[in-house]
């Protein structure tokens, strides 16, 4: 019988603790470790070279999408453990992937087992992320946002920004221009409708790391974004976002 050494990876330690519960009748499923967010996720997937992933989609610091963005080498097979609705997970069903519904149930789990558990499994594990991203994100490929500028309405290329940045109750676009706009959006509503290349180094900042070239390393984790455009201001990251911008960008 052929053994999997599986990592569960989820932010929520009772979810975590339920789904190890649920795993333990099925000898195929060593759980051999678990993680509560995509960081700490990564570094375990690197020293115990897992077979399998429990993944939760939503955690704080680095998502479950981010994570198997920063993979090297070969790839895990992927059950993904979601509280998305139906009509979202249409997206997993085209791209061949298994996923549990939040709260995991047992007759559920069970089918995945038997999937797992096929000889073809492992060709079947094989995915195309950037679809299922695109199937999930439609919004992820704004190639443009609106800005209003007195009666006018700006149409700001989403290739163009540098950074985004709050700055009281308001959000303001950098671009390579040198110029400044005033949104309407805030931060959370730029971090769900802007391609995959912008990075939260900070709670009120995020940056283009297309647009990055130097960054520079200050005290407490700290760094400072130097940015291509001539006239952009410099960016400094906060410590809690370290440990997510050394996974990014390969510090």
């Amino acid at each position: 019988m052929t053994t999997y050494n599986t990592l569960i990876i989820d932010d929520e330690p009772l979810a975590r603790h339920r789904l190890h519960q649920l795993l333990r009748p099925y000898p195929a499923i060593n759980v051999v470790g678990e993680a509560g967010n995509g960081v700490e996720g990564l570094s375990l997937i690197e020293s115990l070279k897992p077979d399998l992933l429990f993944l939760d989609i939503e955690m704080p610091v680095s998502d479950g999408f981010d994570m198997l963005k920063q993979l090297r080498g070969q790839q895990p097979q992927v059950v993904f453990v979601t509280a998305y609705d139906q009509y979202a997970l249409k997206a997993f069903e085209e791209n061949s992937i298994d996923y549990l519904l939040k709260p995991v149930e047992a007759e559920r789990l069970k089918k995945t087992i038997q999937k797992i558990t096929q000889p073809n499994m492992a060709a079947a594990a094989i995915f195309d992320l950037q679809r299922l991203l695109e199937g999930l994100y439609p919004a992820k490929q704004t190639l443009s946002l609106t800005v209003k500028l007195g009666d006018r309405i700006l149409l700001i290329k989403t290739a163009d920004i540098v950074a985004a940045e709050a700055e009281d109750k308001y959000v303001m676009l950098h671009t390579k221009d040198g110029k400044r706009h005033l949104t309407d959006y805030t931060l959370a509503d730029l971090e769900n409708q802007l391609p995959a290349n912008f990075l939260r180094i900070h709670r009120s900042t995020l940056i283009n790391m297309d647009g990055i070239a130097e960054v520079r390393k200050g005290f407490n984790g700290s760094y400072t974004f130097v940015m291509e455009a001539a006239d952009s201001p410099r960016f400094k990251s906060s410590r809690s976002h370290a440990e997510m911008i050394k996974v990014r960008l390969s510090l």
